[in-house]
């Protein structure tokens, strides 16, 4: 296994086996055997927050398998207007057409890259170093650069940079959100989210009922009219019209507004959560000692089921769990 994917395998076991503890959760009852599982056609061999990479270097997404390659020396770093991002370590970026299979094009930047994003003829890349820039995708011209705070350490959940019309919102891995205008080539606005020292990237970044939704693993963050900040500690955020969803770092599973007001909630003590499927009325956790539980969304029921949890990378599509080479649907 190359380098660039060992160095991710390595920030997400320092991610799952930091929030360990000797306490593990002890369902009070459990019900029957999940029935819905069986083994994947091949492995997953690398994770990012929005794609998982297979064996054969081919590609998962969030609504399943896509018909693209990476190169095995390259990591992947997400899917944006058409197109799939991966890099070296060196800094070459690839971006690959998803429909159109013959449409390439190489960046040669020249430094590790943490995230990107395409809007139309303009690449947004976010460095390791937390330095920001924007390129041409026509001339490759680099339009403008902006210099990040320091950042010591970020776990794999690394949120690509985001566009709103001439806006570009860079998650930055020093818990900021950097807002520049393209047009103007000009940094607008530097928002604080988090202030760790460590584990402080971005994690979740959305634009929700109008207003900006930030997470880092310790913050939670709103933005309209007035900031909003709660320390939720969470692990999975899924968005689902006006209602968020997620876990957190205390076993609890939460409902918020786009405010970050909290609608409902239930814990499971000692729970820690793997990922969190959203499917129908219910929400499907995998829970860290072999167990899934599917919870009413209105959190007044739910059930527990066994389940046989390997070890390996762990991808959650719209549909199923894959876990190294096994799968367990959620129906």
């Amino acid at each position: 296994m190359n380098k660039i994917f060992l160095a991710i395998s390595a920030l997400v076991i320092v991610f799952f086996t930091a929030c360990s503890t000797k306490e593990v959760y002890k369902p009070l009852y459990v019900d029957a055997d999940w029935s819905h599982y069986g083994s994947a056609d091949k492995e997953l061999i690398a994770i990012s927050s929005e794609l998982a990479v297979l064996e054969d270097y081919t590609l998962m997404s969030k609504k399943g398998p896509l018909d693209v390659r990476i190169d095995e020396a390259e990591r992947i770093l997400g899917q944006s207007d058409g197109w799939i991002l991966s890099a070296t370590i060196e800094g070459n970026l690839t971006l690959q057409g998803i429909d159109e299979k013959t449409k390439k094009t190489k960046f040669e930047l020249k430094k590790t890259i943490a995230g990107a994003s395409v809007k139309g003829d303009i690449l947004a890349v976010l460095f390791a170093d937390n330095d920001m820039a924007l390129y041409s995708m026509s001339t490759q011209e680099l339009l403008m650069k902006e210099q990040g705070g320091k950042s010591l350490t970020a776990d794999y959940r690394i949120a690509n940079p985001s566009f709103m019309k001439e806006l570009v919102l860079f998650p930055t891995l020093d818990g900021k959100v950097v807002i520049i205008n393209s047009a103007l080539k000009k940094k607008l606005r530097s928002i604080l989210v988090s202030s760790e020292d460590n584990f402080n990237n971005i994690i979740f970044f959305d634009v929700i009922d109008n207003k900006i939704i930030a997470a880092t693993g310790s913050k939670m963050f709103s933005l309209s009219q007035k900031e909003i900040r709660v320390n939720f500690e969470p692990r999975d955020i899924i968005s689902e019209g006006n209602t968020i969803y997620l876990t957190t770092k205390q076993g609890e599973v939460l409902a918020v507004t786009p405010d970050l007001q909290v609608i409902s909630k239930i814990k499971f003590p000692f729970a820690h959560f793997y990922g969190m499927i959203s499917h129908g009325d219910k929400l499907y956790l995998l829970e860290k000692e072999g167990y899934l539980i599917a919870l009413d969304k209105d959190m007044f029921d739910y059930s527990v089921h066994e389940i046989d949890l390997e070890e390996g990378f762990i991808f959650s599509t719209d549909k199923m769990f894959y876990i190294a080479d096994e799968y367990i649907a959620v129906e």
